[in-house]
């Protein structure tokens, strides 16, 4: 205020400075409630805040609870087994903590993910009775289920697919690779030892959280990597509300050196389903009392807590987090009575409740929380018959039916001549559109040609910024344009736009592309790298996964392709390998040449581009004439003369003659039918290229007309024009605002 009464006597820096600390200010105030906060809020949001060691951010939280009573929390479980105590008894007093202050709890139950992994024998409806006996579970152990939802992910993801996996690859193709490996503390993986695969868990993760409309991530401190990047991710995509991450304590295992429980370590944890016995067995184990060395941290676990703790005894931690978390709870041990958990700490450092004392009211305290649970399988009998099921499935050993898992987008019937269209660009080239039609045309006979155009893959790559309206409409540009100029090809060929064909089965295709992940080290998909991507980012992996995916959802005979395809090509070859397929077998790579229309000599051709360097598809006349006469032509060079080139792919390569207009004393007119002929009279010298530039011209501008023509008449290429261009006006606005 005093700066805004006499700015004169301030430098524009400390003005300037100002104005930026007065923005972040204004920011922190707007995430914070009202200083006169009614008690009732303040206590819910007291419950809530107590849930979590650690809360990002506490401003942001107090601010959800007093504007938006029904908040909605979410927390994510594969039901592929056994629960541990942790995400029993500890989850379901949080849970009820949450919803007590008014919020709604959604467990994301992830079937769709045990599915993946051949959990219970690869059988998704076994995968759902393991769910439902989880719910029963929770049930048994006290929470209040009057506001908890369970959606199941294999019902959502197939379901709503378009939605999921969109939000997924808008994720990608905003986050770099070294930020995604950052996560991969979630699958218990160090950052250089990863598959490919393990790049795609952490995005899923980050989308459900936004498919599911989450104000707060209530997961375990091990999740915090991940759900930091679902905030970052709002910073990028503009999306003011961040999900608050509320995170929960994790469990010390009951081994010496875990530094969290492990499903896979029976004797790790107490599991909701442990006898009496099985209790008491564990807690005895002698290693259950002694404090962790920092030596022995799990190798990838190494901030699984966030608070300082020097003792790390389990059992202290049980009593902490499990005992304790239960509401009005007591703690009997050594002939006391403990009220709270900083008594029996205190106690036991002081001398006055021993290790053999802790563990005899441990063992007493966990059975007195598991019995309910006992009862409950023991007496319900839709419960014992589900606990009766699960056990039976079990002692069966299931095993995952053989066989490969992919989306099958053809019938069979025909040997398939598959071509790949190029990733999706505003800007189509002359070039590309011809290179398309010879991949195309060199279709064997009986073969059915296919053209395959990767929609979502150009997404996860961020072509046209990521706007699916423009990814779509490039795709129709090309096709149009090649039924203009190709028609009878056209006829032959099938066309497989990738978002329509996959959705006819999201859920095998999305398998098989993780599958491929699984088979491959990161860095081999990596140096597969697709041309004029951004590797750095996640999106790249991602869309090369895809690829191989798509041959396998096609089984082509053949992948044709130009060389910017070829290591995505051998990619896809390698995975029938990898993976030992027999099924389909693993198609051959032909490699043509591409057709260049670039315009610019070879010593310019790494120099900076220009809108004039090539000819593209939705050029008008006028445009053709102009870069014709720009376009690189040196007498007699035939070794790369632009204007043989186009010669080649507008007229010649498409069945028709080039006539070459000269007055009569330069040797009259002369027509040509073959680029050999042509190119011989060039290098000769009697060809010069004020001859050859108009008549390559008019071929060109002929070419294009058919287009131009075409596009009048037809509404879909039509819109697609219009689409495209007001993508590229938007774009050039928004370019011309950076700068």
């Amino acid at each position: 205020e005093k700066m805004k009464a006499d700015p004169a006597s301030h430098t524009k820096a400390e003005l300037d400075g100002a104005v930026e600390e007065l923005k972040k200010l204004k920011a922190q105030l707007a995430g914070q409630a009202p200083a006169d906060l009614p008690p009732e809020v303040k206590a819910n949001y007291d419950l809530v805040r107590s849930v979590g060691e650690e809360c990002i951010s506490e401003a942001e939280l107090m601010a959800l609870v007093s504007k938006k009573p029904g908040f909605i929390l979410y927390d994510g479980f594969e039901p592929s087994g056994r629960m541990h105590i942790a995400q029993g008894v500890f989850k379901a007093m949080n849970v009820n903590k949450c919803t007590r202050a008014g919020g709604t709890f959604i467990f994301w139950v992830a079937d769709w993910f045990a599915l993946m992994n051949d959990k219970m024998g690869g059988d998704l409806e076994k995968i759902k009775v393991v769910g439902e006996y989880l719910v029963e579970v929770w049930k048994a152990t006290g929470m209040d289920m009057e506001r908890v939802k369970f959606v199941w992910s294999s019902d959502d993801i197939t379901g709503k697919a378009v939605g999921y996996w969109t939000q997924a690859l808008d994720i990608a193709r905003r986050t770099t690779l070294a930020r995604v490996k950052k996560c991969c503390q979630i699958m218990g993986r160090l950052e250089n030892k990863l598959t490919a695969a393990q790049i795609l868990y952490p995005l899923m993760q980050c989308t459900d959280i936004f498919f599911l409309k989450a104000d707060i991530c209530q997961l375990g401190v091990d999740q915090r990597k991940v759900n930091m990047l679902a905030r970052e991710y709002c910073d990028t995509a503009g999306i003011k509300n961040k999900p608050i991450i509320l995170s929960h304590h994790m469990l010390y295992g009951l081994k010496k050196g875990q530094e969290k429980m492990s499903k896979s370590d029976p004797d790790s944890a107490i599991f909701m389903e442990d006898t009496p016995e099985d209790v008491a067995r564990k807690i005895n184990n002698e290693e259950a009392e002694a404090p962790q060395q920092s030596g022995d941290i799990d190798a990838g676990m190494e901030s699984m807590h966030l608070t300082s703790d020097d003792l790390k005894n389990p059992c202290l931690d049980y009593v902490e987090h499990i005992i304790f978390s239960v509401p009005d709870a007591t703690f009997e041990a050594g002939g006391k009575t403990y009220t709270s958990y900083e008594q029996v700490k205190a106690d036991f450092l002081g001398g006055g409740l021993v290790a053999l004392g802790l563990k005899e009211g441990l063992i007493l305290a966990v059975n007195k929380l598991l019995q309910p649970v006992r009862d409950h399988f023991e007496k319900d009998e839709r419960a014992k018959a589900i606990l009766a099921q699960v056990m039976a499935w079990k002692r069966e050993s299931l095993v995952p039916p053989k066989g490969l898992k992919r989306l099958v987008a053809m019938d069979g019937s025909k040997p398939v001549h598959l071509v790949f269209a190029p990733w999706a660009t505003p800007e189509l080239k002359l070039g590309q559109l011809l290179t398309v039609q010879k991949l195309l045309d060199a279709a064997p006979e009986g073969h059915e040609a296919v053209l395959w155009c990767s929609d979502w893959g150009s997404l996860a790559l961020n072509r046209c910024g990521g706007d699916q309206k423009a990814i779509s409409a490039c795709y129709t540009v090309l096709v149009e344009a090649l039924r203009a100029t190709a028609p009878a090809l056209m006829q032959r060929v099938r066309v497989l736009v990738q978002s329509e064909a996959l959705l006819a089965n999201p859920s095998d295709y999305w398998i098989s592309v993780i599958n491929v992940g699984r088979k491959f080290p990161l860095q081999k998909v990596l140096d597969g790298e697709i041309e004029g991507s951004a590797g750095e980012y996640a999106g790249s992996v991602i869309a090369s996964l895809m690829h191989v995916g798509d041959v396998l959802a096609c089984a082509p005979a053949t992948v044709c392709c130009d060389p910017s395809q070829t290591k995505l090509a051998k990619l896809a070859i390698d995975f029938y390998a990898e993976a030992g397929i027999t099924e389909i077998q693993p198609p051959a790579a032909s490699e043509l040449p591409a057709v260049d229309s670039l315009l610019k000599p070879m010593h310019m051709q790494e120099g900076p581009a220009n809108a004039d360097d090539d000819i593209q598809c939705l050029d008008g006349n006028m445009d053709v004439g102009r870069k014709m006469k720009r376009a690189f032509c040196e007498p007699q060079n035939v070794t790369h003369c632009p204007p043989l080139t186009l010669a080649q792919g507008v007229a010649f390569s498409q069945g028709q003659t080039l006539t070459v207009s000269r007055k009569p004393d330069n040797g009259g007119d002369k027509t040509f039918s073959t680029l050999d002929e042509l190119r011989a009279d060039f290098e000769s010298g009697d060809m010069h290229p004020g001859d050859v530039k108009p008549a390559v011209t008019k071929a060109v501008d002929a070419h294009l007309q058919k287009i131009r023509d075409h596009f009048k008449v037809t509404d879909v290429a039509k819109k697609a024009e219009a689409d495209v261009k007001a993508y590229l006006k938007k774009a050039n606005a928004a370019n011309k605002k950076k700068k």
